[in-house]
């Protein structure tokens, strides 16, 4: 789980421009972390791992990262978006 001190920087958006990652939870209760371009994201097996994939991916930076509202679930497909051409 993630430490207090995460999660109370990591909140609901709180600037005008658009956080660049989302963590949230998906349908089946998965941790889930998106970019807001849909190039990079996750799944990941806790709150903690989610929040450390994100961090390090905007430099800690805490505007860049928001939690998914409130009984909002995340859907995480790779496969749609792409064109098949997975890395």
């Amino acid at each position: 789980m993630a430490n207090a001190q995460q999660r109370r920087q990591i909140s609901a958006h709180r600037t005008a421009r658009p956080a660049r990652f989302t963590v949230g939870r998906d349908k089946g209760g998965r941790w889930i972390v998106q970019d807001r371009e849909g190039r990079v994201g996750g799944l990941f097996v806790n709150e903690a791992a989610a929040l450390h994939f994100a961090a390090e991916e905007c430099n800690h930076n805490p505007d860049e990262i928001c939690r998914a509202g409130a009984g909002t679930t995340l859907d995480f497909a790779p496969l749609a978006r792409s064109s098949g051409n997975i890395h």
